[in-house]
């Protein structure tokens, strides 16, 4: 089985100039837990609500009293620039192992050669493959 069986196809984005703030709406309107970051077009990061709740849980922490200030940053200031990405033909089993020794929950799908997203794969969508193929 290929990456391209199971990925969400057009993935919902946020551009790198978007506020944490808008960021973080759109991962709750959409009930997402990753968003591919794309500065025309292309794929030049992620954002996880992990990384979201890192830099909140820090920020109380540290006694920070001006959250409006972080929060109005953009996105760019937070995201993984170093994001993993597979291809469309990319086998599942590669992806889990990836996904095991990263530690990562999904993986933007580009168009080989390119940073074109295409689509995401999610722990959730190979689980869901694991379960079908049972």
């Amino acid at each position: 089985m290929v990456v391209s069986e199971i990925m969400t196809p057009n993935p919902m984005t946020a551009d790198a100039g978007s506020s944490i703030r808008a960021v973080l709406r759109k991962l709750v309107e959409l009930d997402v837990r990753h968003l591919p970051i794309v500065d025309d077009g292309e794929l030049v990061g992620i954002i996880s609500d992990r990384d979201l709740r890192e830099v909140t849980s820090r920020m109380v922490a540290e006694g920070e009293t001006r959250i409006d200030r972080v929060l109005d940053r953009p996105i760019a200031d937070l995201m993984s620039a170093d994001v993993l990405s597979v291809d469309p033909e990319t086998e599942l089993e590669d992806v889990v192992d990836i996904m095991i020794e990263h530690r990562v929950g999904a993986l933007p799908v580009v168009s080989p050669g390119t940073d074109n997203l295409v689509g995401i794969v999610s722990y959730v969508d190979v689980l869901r493959a694991a379960r079908d193929s049972v």
